[in-house]
């Protein structure tokens, strides 16, 4: 079964991150780079089918959330857990690598995490 990557805006964005574990792609349509991201994360999305949901920002639509995660390159990946960001990846991603990190993550779930995750 494929999973759906939703479209997220202002209003729904907290909601959905609080009840979900997502990993968000924050794009743009002038970033061919997003482009790229955006097809490796269809794939993706097939492989943590029910363990992990997905969606898109689109950045130039809503100013406001990538305002207040502090969004400036793309494209960005964050990834909430229990409604906190645990990891966020900047610049086009490897599949495998991107692949390896959500499954650490996933696997660490019910740990809590620190601020202190970037760079890791």
């Amino acid at each position: 079964m494929k999973n759906k990557i939703v479209q997220l805006n202002y209003p729904d964005f907290d909601s959905f991150i609080k009840e979900n574990s997502v990993l968000i792609d924050f794009w743009a349509e002038w970033c061919y780079p997003c482009k790229a991201q955006h097809q490796m994360l269809e794939e993706i999305s097939l492989q943590f089918d029910h363990l992990l949901s997905f969606a898109t920002v689109n950045v130039d639509d809503n100013k406001a959330i990538a305002s207040k995660y502090e969004v400036s390159n793309l494209p960005s990946l964050l990834l909430f857990i229990n409604g906190k960001e645990v990891r966020r990846f900047i610049g086009l991603q490897n599949k495998d690598f991107l692949s390896s990190q959500i499954d650490r993550y996933l696997n660490k779930k019910n740990h809590k995490y620190d601020s202190a995750y970037i760079g890791e």
